[in-house]
């Protein structure tokens, strides 16, 4: 029996959720792009409507990891899916089943919320983190790349004409 429990996110644990997003960002050598504020994460997993949702794992009364998803859309299927946003479990606390935890917790809101797949994004440097998806059965789409604008540049491309 795992001495961990994942639960949904709850307005108090906005803090741990602002800490372990650095974290996070510092893993993934990001820290500058990690702007968000407790208070950001307050309104935006808690406000009305949420723009996303998020899990966290505790461990004797300490957050420990958090998973953070929102739905997308795919007009194939035309049905939504799930986008993982973030997954991220403290160095010290991995290897406890955590990761795969998390996951078992979205791919069961996927699917309660009829979800044609389940999608997120890993660094190509990440190996352990691709080896530990691929145990799960999960698939690189090789053909696919990511392409984003920045709000600077989102702003600038709103501004045209």
């Amino acid at each position: 029996m795992p001495d961990f429990v994942i639960r949904d996110a709850a307005p108090q644990d906005c803090a741990d959720i602002a800490r372990l997003v650095r974290a996070l960002a510092e893993y993934e050598r990001l820290a500058h792009e990690a702007v968000a504020t407790e208070e950001d994460f307050a309104r935006q997993l808690f406000g009305a409507p949420p723009a996303a949702r998020a899990a966290v794992a505790d461990r004797a009364g300490r957050v420990v990891g958090i998973a953070i998803w929102f739905h997308n859309f795919s007009t194939f299927t035309c049905r939504p899916g799930l986008y993982v946003e973030d997954v991220f479990v403290e160095p010290e606390q991995r290897g406890l089943g955590i990761g795969r935890a998390f996951f078992r917790y979205m791919a069961r809101h996927a699917v309660s919320a009829g979800c044609s797949r389940m999608d997120w994004s890993v660094l190509d440097w990440n190996e352990t983190a691709i080896r530990f998806y691929r145990s799960m059965g999960a698939v690189g789409l090789d053909d696919w790349t990511v392409q984003r604008l920045d709000a600077r540049t989102l702003a600038a491309l709103a501004q045209e004409g």
